[in-house]
C-alpha cells in the first residue's frame, strides 16, 4: 500500500459530503441550473445556510447591502460564487478546529485563490466556475493531512510554514505525496466533475503529466500570487519567483499578476475569514 493510502484508509480520512453538497456537486454538469432550486437545497441545511450568509456578509465581498437568504446570496453574488462556498463551508464543518492552522488565514489565501483563479480563467476562455471551486479548495489536502496526522504535519510546520511557496515539494520530499494529491481523493469521494479533480491533483506541475487540464496551470499561477501576497512579497520576489513556465504555456500575460495592486485580491484582517 502506498504512503497517501495509508493516509486515505485512516478513519474518518475523508469527511462525507452533505446531501446539500452533492446536490449542488451534481449542478455543475448542468447546462441550466434551476437558482430557485439551488436556494432550496441550500436552505434546507440551516447550519450551511447561516454559514454562507456569514461569508456573503464578511468584509472579503464588500457588499453594499446584507443578504438573508440563499437567495439573495446567489441575486448579489451569483451562482458560481454561492454554489462554491457553501461546498467550502462544508469542508470548514467538516474540519471546524485544526491544530497548527490559522483557519481564518487559510481561507482567506483560499479565496484568494479562487478569485484569482476567476480572474485569470476568463480572458483564456476556461471554465470560470470550474476555476473559482477549484481554486476555493484547492489546498483542502492540508486540512485532511493534520488532522490524519498531527504530528508529523506540525514537525513540517515548524520548518516550511503553511502558505511558504515550497510547501509541497517539502511535503513530497517527507511523505512521498503533497496536499494536491490527498485533496484530489476528497474531490474525487465527493463526486466532483473530473476536471476539476484533475485540476486539483496535477496543480502543482501542471504539465509534466499525461492529463492535460489547464485549470491546474490556472491554479498553479492563482495560489502562487496568494500565497506571495500572505508572505507580503514586493515587487521584485513577485518577479523573480513568477511561475513563468506555467504562465507561457496557458498564454498569460505575466503583468496580470505580478503587480502589487490586482483587482481580484482582497486585503482584508483575519477576523474576517471563513
Amino acid at each position: 500500500m502506498t504512503p497517501i493510502h495509508k493516509l486515505l484508509k485512516q478513519p474518518n480520512a475523508l469527511p462525507s459530503a452533505p446531501k446539500v453538497v452533492r446536490k449542488l456537486i451534481e449542478t455543475f454538469d448542468q447546462e441550466e441550473v434551476d437558482m430557485l432550486k439551488v436556494a432550496e437545497y441550500i436552505e434546507a441545511d440551516p447550519v450551511l445556510t447561516a454559514k454562507l450568509l456569514k461569508l456573503a456578509n464578511s468584509a472579503f465581498f464588500g457588499l453594499t447591502r446584507s443578504v438573508s437568504d440563499a437567495r439573495g446570496a446567489i441575486n448579489v453574488l451569483g451562482l458560481i460564487k454561492v454554489r462554491a462556498l457553501v461546498i467550502a463551508a462544508a469542508l470548514d464543518d467538516s474540519f471546524h478546529a485544526v491544530g497548527g492552522i490559522n483557519l481564518n488565514q487559510f481561507w482567506r489565501y483560499s479565496l484568494n485563490t479562487a478569485n484569482l483563479s476567476r480572474y485569470l480563467a476568463l480572458p483564456i476562455r476556461l471554465d470560470e466556475s470550474a476555476s473559482f471551486t477549484a481554486g476555493l479548495v484547492h489546498a483542502i489536502g492540508e486540512l485532511v493531512m493534520h488532522v490524519a496526522m498531527p504530528e508529523p504535519m506540525l514537525e513540517l510546520n515548524r520548518s516550511i510554514p503553511l502558505l511558504d511557496l515550497k510547501r509541497a515539494r517539502a511535503q513530497r520530499g517527507v511523505f512521498g505525496y503533497s496536499y494536491a494529491e490527498v485533496g484530489a481523493a476528497l474531490a474525487r469521494e465527493w463526486k466532483f466533475p473530473r476536471n476539476m479533480v484533475d485540476a486539483i491533483e496535477h496543480q502543482i506541475a501542471p504539465f509534466d503529466n499525461d492529463v492535460y487540464e489547464p485549470i491546474a496551470g490556472v491554479i498553479h499561477i492563482a495560489s502562487w500570487r496568494a500565497r506571495a501576497e500572505e508572505l507580503s512579497l514586493g515587487s521584485q520576489a513577485l518577479i523573480s519567483s513568477y511561475p513563468d513556465p506555467v504562465g507561457l504555456v496557458l498564454g498569460i500575460d505575466p503583468d496580470t499578476v505580478i503587480g502589487e495592486d490586482i483587482p481580484a485580491l482582497t486585503r482584508i484582517g483575519e477576523e474576517d475569514g471563513a
